[in-house]
C-alpha cells in the first residue's frame, strides 16, 4: 500500500483552500491534515501538526508566504513547501524558491498535476520551471564572487548530477548502488562544501557550473 501523503494548505482565501481539498481528497495516496488562512497560522499549523507537504500561497496578508518559508527554514522543520499561485511574474516566485520553496504550480492546475507535483516534491524532486530557474541562476551569479569552485569528490560530483537531474535521495542510492543514509551524508556534505542552504540551491549551482540538468 502507497506511503499516505500528509498535506496542509496555507491560503487566505477559503474558497482556494476548499477547491484544492477537494481535488486532494479523492487521492488514494493524499491526506490533507489541516487549513491556514496566512503564513503565521500556516507556521503554527506545520509545528502542530507535522504535514510531508505545504501547499502555499505567495501573496497573503500579515505574514506572507516568503516569511513562513524563512521562519519554516530557521526552524529546520522538514515539510516540503509547494507554492501554490496566481501570480506568474518570476519576481513574485522568485523570491518563494530562493526562501526555500520545493517548487510551484499555479491555481488552475489540473487536478491530477497537482497530485503529481506533491507526490514529487514529497520524494524529493525541485520543479522549477526553465524561467524561473534562469532567473534564480542570473540572481545568483550577479552576487556571486569570482573565484575557484570548492573540489568536490568524485562521488559527490556523481550525487550532485544528479540532483540536478532531480533525483531523490531514494533514486540517488539505487542508480549508485548505495545505501539512503549515505546518499543523505553526501548530500550533507555537498551542501556544506558550496554553502549552500537546500537541493534547490544545490541543483542551481550544478546547472550554473554544467552538471546535469
Amino acid at each position: 500500500m502507497a506511503e499516505v501523503i500528509r498535506v496542509l494548505l496555507v491560503d487566505d482565501h477559503q474558497v482556494v483552500r476548499r477547491g484544492l481539498r477537494t481535488f486532494l481528497e479523492v487521492q488514494d495516496d493524499i491526506e490533507v491534515v489541516g487549513e491556514a488562512a496566512d503564513g503565521e497560522e500556516g507556521l503554527a499549523r506545520i509545528e502542530e501538526l507535522r504535514p510531508d507537504v505545504v501547499l502555499m500561497d505567495v501573496k497573503m496578508p500579515g505574514t506572507d508566504g516568503v516569511d513562513a518559508l524563512r521562519g519554516l527554514r530557521a526552524s529546520g522543520n522538514p515539510a516540503r513547501v509547494l507554492v501554490v499561485t496566481s501570480f506568474t511574474e518570476q519576481r513574485t516566485v522568485v523570491p518563494a524558491l530562493r526562501a526555500g520553496a520545493a517548487g510551484y504550480v499555479y491555481k488552475d492546475v489540473d487536478p491530477e498535476a497537482l497530485a503529481g507535483a506533491i507526490r514529487s516534491v514529497h520524494a524529493g524532486h525541485v520543479l522549477l520551471q526553465p524561467e524561473v530557474a534562469g532567473a534564480l541562476l542570473h540572481d545568483e551569479d550577479a552576487g556571486q564572487p569570482a573565484g575557484r569552485a570548492p573540489t568536490l569528490t568524485e562521488r559527490e560530483d556523481q550525487v550532485l548530477e544528479l540532483i540536478a537531474d532531480g533525483r531523490s535521495n531514494r533514486e540517488i542510492a539505487k542508480a549508485l548502488v548505495l545505501s539512503e543514509k549515505t546518499v543523505k551524508t553526501h548530500v550533507s556534505n555537498i551542501l556544506m562544501k558550496l554553502d549552500l542552504a537546500d537541493r534547490t540551491q544545490a541543483a542551481l549551482w550544478a546547472v550554473r557550473h554544467g552538471i546535469g540538468g
